[in-house]
């Protein structure tokens, strides 16, 4: 099959940390892995086999952040890669942001499409100076207002999309390892009963996916597939085994090429790391071993003086824009 071919292909692609996102994104743009996380994730696919996802729902091809098209383009060509529906979004005033994946589904059994985004995040920090839930609010918000003049025009509001933005984090705070929350809007009656249709008010979601380790009962299905995928320890083999064997994701010579190349580009980045970590790791630790010790200070404060966090950092002088990321790690 097409598709499992270039899933192959992709497994392959993760180097040097440009090349690495960059492969992560194409593998993740793949249209059965794109099913995996629809029906895991997404209440609207949940009744559905992953074939049928990937080849009815999924419509055209995904758009990945590397090539952005024009935000109006559609009647993209069928294809197991997604590369298709407005990968940038461009205002005057708020100006553009390009989104990782951005794609098209159908939903089943009523022939609407929906609006669906992936935001891959391989970073370490999961607090980078603001909270990642409100980015990925925010990019639900454009991708709703975008939608006039393409998808509506003047007051028919009826014809606003839904918006999906799936947010996968591999290195999250210990507390989040190995899980998979859901933001989303619902009807809350304050006085009296009302009954809305859902349809008029569940018009965005936010999904986080938080990948973790074996070992934990939590580490199955899409957290435990998207782990062997992405991971940087496995073998190329390892990775074909468990992809075949656990989720029948079937391997032909593409597939298996693009496994292979994925685990060499891992080998890279982490053989690059090490020889700049070498040359770094004195910097590197000193600053890290002052935003230990700052962070125990501000800790200790708030232990002994009752202080607040924010009355803590101002004893301690701690800079303004340094605030919200010790703000984060205190929850961490």
């Amino acid at each position: 099959m097409e598709i499992e071919n270039i899933l192959a292909k992709n497994i392959t692609a993760a180097g040097e940390k440009a090349a690495y996102d960059a492969a992560c994104k194409r593998l993740l743009a793949n249209k059965v892995i794109l099913a995996w996380i629809m029906k895991s994730c997404m209440e609207e696919y949940k009744a559905h086999s992953i074939n049928e996802i990937a080849e009815r729902y999924i419509e055209g091809i995904p758009q990945i952040a590397e090539a952005a098209v024009n935000p109006d383009e559609d009647g993209y060509e069928g294809s197991e890669q997604i590369r298709g529906a407005k990968n940038e979004d461009s205002t005057i005033q708020e100006g553009t942001i390009t989104y990782d994946i951005r794609f098209l589904a159908i939903v089943p059994g009523t022939g609407e499409m929906i609006r669906l985004i992936i935001n891959v995040e391989a970073q370490n920090d999961f607090y980078p100076g603001y909270p990642i839930i409100k980015r990925a609010l925010y990019y639900c918000s454009r991708m709703i207002s975008s939608q006039y003049g393409s998808e509506f025009t003047e007051t028919h509001y009826e014809k606003i999309r839904k918006v999906y933005s799936i947010w996968l984090c591999p290195n999250p705070p210990k507390k989040r390892e190995n899980t998979i929350t859901r933001y989303c809007v619902q009807e809350e009656n304050l006085v009296g009963q009302v009954l809305e249709q859902k349809e008029n008010y569940d018009l965005l979601t936010v999904v986080m996916i938080c990948l973790g380790h074996a070992g934990d009962d939590n580490y199955t299905g899409i957290l435990k597939l998207l782990d062997v995928l992405l991971s940087s320890d496995k073998e190329a083999e390892e990775k074909k085994k468990i992809l075949q064997e656990d989720f029948d994701i079937a391997m032909t010579k593409t597939l298996e090429s693009e496994v292979s190349a994925m685990c060499n580009l891992s080998k890279g980045v982490e053989e690059r790391g090490i020889a700049i970590g070498l040359e770094r790791g004195m910097e590197r630790g000193l600053e890290r071993g002052l935003e230990a010790a700052t962070l125990n200070a501000i800790r200790n404060l708030m232990e002994t003086l009752k202080l607040t966090a924010e009355q803590a950092m101002e004893a301690l002088k701690v800079p303004e824009e340094e605030k919200v990321k010790y703000t984060g790690m205190l929850k961490s």
